[in-house]
């Protein structure tokens, strides 16, 4: 055998996996499926670094196992590609939306390609098709329909960089999270989803999900469900009053002042009243220009400003109680109002501290004595707010809705969808609160579909997160013109439970895992999903960082691009490395002499190949191939890849001190290393006289028999401590186990002086003399 060129095997295998169709998948009853999905990537005109695959191929190897393991399996791969980093991207480098995404698509398959992932391509979908995203329509019309998006004038995140609206979600540190830039608060005409109305199963759904606990632990607190009374503060002098929310109404007898955002409509209610009014207005200007996260800060000193002429009454005592405005109270948990309990709250506390307000210390009162007294109600609130849906440019979904002087809002009709973008020359944000759509006056002015009469189109587009909500089904039927999804294949696909293994990074659990939820269960309820939820199974990707402990970044200069690596070393051994490297879940910084190592263990493997011989048989070889085979199915089942590749990597130091290796044991080894290193394994497998392809022969089983060590060690304890330890066959007789003890001098000076009162022994495990 020649030897391993893994330049000329990788293309020669890509190929013919390419025209065979080996990875081509269908609906079989006859087969259990398995349904194995990565979150697709947002393809970035610089293309992938070596961080970007890790996901990928651990999808690879796991869906390959369970290929082998004869299952059926759908592994699928497209492009989540409209939004605002596409369009930045264009605007920078001076190209169409279009063009720019088409090119960047190009690259990241070709990257994919070239690792030789098992994707069915004949399966991609990509959102900015408009055979896709003419669903993406129908399901926000549907939702239109129901009551669940509506028309809002709201305050909402503004971005002054990317110029245009923004959602809870898409911000970081309240800041934006595409740009860094800080947010503003600005009314402005959306549209808004009403995901609060699933608030509650979001949550308790969750309970049924087998994903990793501190994924389900940050969705918990997103939504932030609290149990407490909303309570109805009277305002003196004034028919207004000012209802306030707490999770805490045992606290209300120690009341010291009330606080306002400095959003809160009262204010304006109030404006006659207030002897300050400019010093209000002057706070409420400046409050605009902080980020949300820099106003609760409870670090932070805490600011605000007494509303003079303001009085208000607490309605549990009758005690007067002065009104401040402060930044740290927002308008979007609970009503935007706050009573204040220094001896309660640590905010309160610091509030008082920095405002002079004295504290009042006196003891908690039962909570329905509160509600019956103050004629409050017991409610149940969230932190998570409705999402808004609007965006202010012009790569998005377009939202199929119309204005209509006569008939208000009406629905583009179903025979006339999907709403195209129209072609362009000028596409950049217009900063006003319009999209760029707006001026396109051929687009925008359209008959409406109820009178007939003249109306004009909604120019907001939805956001870069409305077609990843859904993706994962229309890869069960990409070509269906008629339907989302075929009934039939989505059943087949998706019940009971969902995606069977979903695999993705960590920073989506409060944005495209929150949001895709939601809109499956909308889809659940309106009977065209099987399933209560998307993904059953979840794995969130460790970070790659660059070798200098970083974040990969152009701006750091340390990107390392996989194709380099696959040029120099090979896919197989890239691949292998990836997973070899550390612990799945884990930040672990990328090491180009890792590659080189497990480059080199792939190069043993090709030459073990030399030394195999039939009729060889060697018993402690074969055991430990069952081993192997054992640990390594376990450790991809369970994502342990790093542990796998050890446990193959022993196997092979075993084969390369033996002088001749069986191909009974030398296939177990090809088979079990062929998820991780598909090419090379492909082409040994040949080599051994097989036909057909490694990757649709049976996965190896263990005997567990074979693997049982015919002996075992057995611990000695004497006097509460170990003194040394024995090997023994397995499952020898207690008084066999006695009287090999007691004839071992370094046991048998403990036990002179004072003989044991009584003996413990714990099969094939340890012996414990009590004296």
């Amino acid at each position: 055998m020649q030897s391993y060129n893994h330049k000329v095997i990788e293309r020669k295998w890509q190929k013919e996996w390419a025209d065979q169709c080996i990875y081509r998948t269908t609906e079989d009853p006859e087969r259990p499926k398995c349904y194995v999905l990565d979150m697709f990537p947002y393809p970035s005109g610089a293309g992938m670094h070596v961080g970007h695959p890790k996901g990928y191929v651990a999808t690879d190897i796991y869906s390959r196992m369970k290929r082998m393991q004869g299952m059926n399996v759908l592994h699928p791969m497209g492009w989540d590609a409209f939004g605002l980093p596409a369009e930045n991207y264009a605007i920078k480098n001076k190209l169409h939306p279009r063009a720019s995404t088409d090119l960047n698509i190009q690259n990241f398959k070709r990257q994919l390609e070239i690792m030789g992932m098992n994707y069915d391509w004949e399966r991609e979908v990509n959102t900015t098709d408009s055979s896709y995203y003419r669903w993406t329509q129908w399901i926000f019309l549907e939702m239109w329909k129901r009551g669940l998006a509506y028309e809002s004038q709201e305050p909402i995140n503004w971005c002054p960089s990317c110029k245009t609206g923004l959602a809870n979600e898409d911000l970081e540190d309240g800041k934006c999270e595409r740009c860094a830039s800080e947010v503003e608060q600005r009314p402005m005409r959306q549209w808004v989803l009403r995901i609060t109305n699933y608030a509650d199963r979001l949550l308790e759904d969750l309970e049924e999900l087998d994903w990793e606990e501190n994924i389900k632990e940050m969705q918990r607190n997103w939504i932030g469900r609290s149990e407490g009374a909303d309570i109805s503060f009277p305002i003196n002098g004034s028919a207004e009053r000012l209802t306030i929310y707490t999770t805490r109404p045992d606290t209300i007898d120690g009341v010291t002042y009330m606080v306002v955002a400095p959003e809160h409509p009262v204010l304006d209610k109030l404006v006659g009243m207030i002897l300050n009014k400019d010093e209000v207005l002057a706070y409420r200007d400046a409050a605009k220009k902080k980020a949300p996260l820099e106003r609760v800060a409870t670090q932070k000193r805490k600011t605000g400003i007494r509303v003079d002429g303001i009085e208000i009454e607490n309605p549990y005592n009758n005690e007067t109680i002065p009104l401040f405005i402060a930044d740290y109270v927002m308008m979007d948990y609970g009503t935007g109002a706050i009573m204040a309990v220094p001896e309660h709250d640590e905010r309160d506390r610091l509030f008082a501290e920095a405002m002079d307000i004295a504290f009042i210390a006196r003891p908690l009162v039962l909570i329905d004595t509160v509600i019956e007294r103050t004629g409050g109600t017991k409610v149940r609130r969230y932190k998570l707010r409705d999402w808004v849906f609007s965006r202010q440019r012009y790569w998005g979904e377009p939202i199929p809705l119309i204005h209509c002087e006569k008939c208000g809002v009406v629905a583009v009709p179903e025979s006339e969808l999907p709403v195209t973008l129209p072609s362009v020359a000028s596409y950049e944000p217009t900063g006003t609160g319009e999209s760029p759509l707006a001026s396109i006056e051929e687009w925008v002015n359209v008959s409406c579909p109820k009178c007939k009469g003249k109306a004009k189109r909604e120019t907001n587009t939805m956001p870069q997160w409305a077609g990843s909500c859904w993706y994962y089904l229309r890869y069960i039927d990409p070509k269906n013109s008629g339907a989302l999804v075929d009934k039939k294949k989505e059943s087949y696909w998706m019940a009971p439970l969902g995606v069977d293994m979903y695999v993705g990074g960590a920073e989506h659990a409060t944005r495209h895992l929150i949001y895709a939820r939601f809109w499956h269960k909308f889809l659940y309820d309106i009977g065209v999903v099987s399933s209560k939820e998307p993904f059953n199974k979840l794995w969130h990707v460790g970070l790659i960082l660059a070798e200098d402990g970083r974040k990969m970044s152009k701006r750091w200069g340390n990107v390392v691009d996989p194709n380099d690596v696959i040029e120099n070393v090979g896919a197989d051994a890239f691949r292998t490395y990836e997973m070899f490297m550390g612990p799945f879940a884990n930040e672990i910084p990328w090491s180009t002499d890792g590659t080189v190592g497990t480059r080199r263990f792939l190069e043993r493997v090709w030459r073990i190949s030399k030394r195999v011989e039939k009729g060889y048989s060697h018993s402690d070889l074969t055991r430990l191939v069952h081993k192997t085979t054992k640990k390594v199915t376990e450790d991809i089942e369970n994502f342990r890849f790093n542990t796998a590749v050890s446990a193959m990597m022993i196997l092979v130091n075993a084969m390369d001190e033996s002088e001749h290796v069986s191909p009974e044991n030398y296939r177990t080894l090809l088979q079990l290393l062929a998820p991780f290193a598909p090419h090379v394994t492909e082409e040994l497998w040949g080599g051994l006289g097989e036909n057909e392809s490694i990757h649709r022969s049976s996965w190896p089983r263990y005997n567990p028999d074979v693997i049982e060590d015919k002996k075992v060690i057995i611990v000695i304890q004497i006097a509460g401590k170990v003194r040394c330890q024995i090997s023994l066959p397995r499952d020898t007789a207690q008084t066999e186990v006695e009287k090999k003890v007691l004839a071992m001098p370094e046991a048998a000076k403990w036990l002179e002086r004072t003989p044991p009162k009584r003996i413990i022994y714990v099969a094939n495990k340890l012996i414990n003399f009590v004296v």
